[in-house]
């Protein structure tokens, strides 16, 4: 990824849906007749959550406001000294999502969130700092990784991704030891993202009504909150309805790792 490509600012709505097994074939069969296939293939994304020590931010964004924010350091394959990482913050209000993030290293944010260090002077820096003022000690609790395919259509700003073997961990909370997890969904399932800046074509709602499949307001984070949640108040691990099944492995631009 060159620098100067990077996007930093985006703004955007974002449908989510949980597709069976059957309905993410379906879907993957009737997509390719649209869209295309990104350069970068089937890639592990990793994405470090911040949050306060009581966890303010997830929880009020399991509530569902109309406006929440969170923080989040993002990566693409497991980062290295120099890789480059995203340093995130995500806005939704009344649907509608908003970014802004910087890229830098996963050490120079290390210094960064524990106030020993700065990031580059510009205004998205000054933003993130002001989150950070904002609410005090942010401290990692969530590392949230999946194994996505992302599709784009030329001349268009149509974007939909499909994230399988989406999963967490709540140790080793950093973008560099494994892409290991506990699952989120069940084995097979996966979240079908669409983002677009005004409407869905309508080629692609005829293909969702055909397979049946529903807008979802499903939360990876918000997810995995609240099955540490329900462990802790049934003070054991196996608490939670789907079976807690580890998922291995990293792919790293379209090559199995």
């Amino acid at each position: 990824m060159e620098k100067e490509k990077l996007i930093s600012v985006m703004k955007r709505y974002e449908l989510k849906y949980i597709l069976t097994k059957e309905q993410l074939e379906y879907f993957k069969e009737k997509i390719d007749e649209y869209m295309k296939v990104d350069k970068y293939g089937l890639t592990s994304i990793a994405s470090l959550y911040y949050d306060t020590p009581d966890f303010n931010l997830v929880t009020k964004s399991i509530e569902k406001p109309k406006y929440k924010e969170k923080i989040r350091l993002r990566s693409y394959g497991l980062a290295k000294e120099n890789t480059p990482v995203f340093l995130e913050v995500k806005r939704k209000l009344e649907g509608i999502v908003y970014k802004r993030r910087i890229v830098s290293t996963e050490n120079e944010v290390d210094q960064f969130m524990n106030n020993e260090g700065e990031l580059k002077n510009d205004q998205i820096s000054r933003e993130l700092e002001a989150f950070k003022e904002n609410y005090g000690l942010l401290e990692p609790k969530y590392l949230i990784i999946y194994d996505r395919v992302a599709y784009y259509q030329d001349d268009s700003n149509l974007r939909i991704t499909i994230d399988m073997n989406p999963r967490y961990r709540v140790n080793d909370l950093n973008l560099h030891t494994s892409m290991d997890g506990i699952s989120l969904l069940e084995e097979g399932s996966a979240i079908l993202e669409v983002k677009v800046q005004h409407s869905i074509p309508l080629w692609l709602v005829d293909i969702l009504t055909k397979g049946k499949i529903y807008q979802s307001s499903f939360s990876k984070v918000g997810t995995a909150h609240i099955r540490e949640s329900e462990k802790k108040i049934a003070g054991k691990s196996a608490t939670a309805k789907i079976p807690e099944m580890v998922v291995k492995g990293e792919y790293q631009y379209g090559f199995t790792i």
